[in-house]
C-alpha cells in the first residue's frame, strides 16, 4: 500500500497486550500505517500520548521511523526462538539505541471539573515516541515471564503476536471477535458440509 493511502483509523487494533506488539499488528492483513494521519491516530490510540495531544508536527519522517522500528521489533519478536543471526543482532542494536531516548514527559493538570488529567510537558518528538516503543520492546523481551506468554495467533494466515494474559494461558487467537470468529464459522461450515455429504 502506498504511503498516501491507508485504511480508516477505526481499523487499527490495540489488543496485543503491549504497545510494541500493537505496532507489529499494523501490518496485517494489509499495511495499516499508510499515512501520517493514520500514524497520528495510532500514536494516540496506543496510549503513547494523552487524547487530544496535538500531533500536527508529525510528518512523513515519523512514518518512516516508526515503520523502521516496527521492522526491527518484528525481527526480535519473531526471532526469539533463534536469536543467533546477524540481522537479529543488528535489530537488537538499533532497538537498544532508540530505547536510550527519553520518552515524552507527562504531567498532571487540574481539569475544569477539578479532576486530574494527564498532559505532556511539551509537544512530543518522534525520537521520544520511538524511544518509548523501543523501551517497551526491551522490557517485553527481557522479562522471562512476559516472553513466555508470547503467542502467535492460531488463525489461518494470521501473523499477529500477542501477550497471552488469559486464565490458564489458553488464548488461541489474537482476537476472539476476529480470528476466533472466523475459526468458529469455518468449523461450522465443515460440520454442515460433512452432514450434507453424509
Amino acid at each position: 500500500m502506498a504511503l498516501g493511502t491507508a485504511p480508516a483509523p477505526y481499523e487499527l487494533r490495540f489488543d496485543a497486550g503491549r504497545i510494541c506488539l500493537d505496532l507489529l499488528a499494523t501490518t496485517h492483513p494489509v499495511e495499516r500505517l499508510g499515512s501520517v494521519e493514520v500514524l497520528r491516530a495510532w500514536i494516540t490510540g496506543s496510549g503513547l500520548v494523552p487524547p487530544g495531544t496535538p500531533l500536527a508536527h508529525a510528518d512523513v519522517s515519523w512514518l518512516v521511523g516508526v515503520r523502521e522500528l516496527r521492522a526491527h521489533v518484528g525481527q526480535l519478536v519473531h526471532g526469539t526462538l533463534s536469536p543467533t543471526t546477524r540481522p537479529y543482532d543488528l535489530a537488537l542494536a538499533r532497538v537498544n539505541e532508540l530505547a536510550r531516548t527519553a520518552p515524552p514527559v507527562p504531567r498532571a493538570l487540574r481539569a475544569e471539573d477539578g479532576t486530574l488529567v494527564r498532559e505532556l510537558d511539551g509537544p512530543p518528538e518522534c525520537a521520544a515516541l520511538l524511544g518509548a516503543i523501543a523501551r517497551d520492546a526491551v522490557e517485553l523481551l527481557t522479562d522471562p515471564v512476559a516472553r513466555a506468554s508470547l503467542r502467535q495467533c492460531a488463525g489461518d494466515n494470521c501473523p499477529i503476536v500477542y501477550l497471552d494474559t488469559s486464565r490458564g494461558r489458553r488464548r488461541r487467537w489474537c482476537s476472539s471477535e476476529v480470528c476466533g470468529n472466523r475459526e468458529r464459522v469455518a468449523r461450522h461450515r465443515r460440520r454442515t458440509a460433512a452432514l450434507t455429504r453424509g
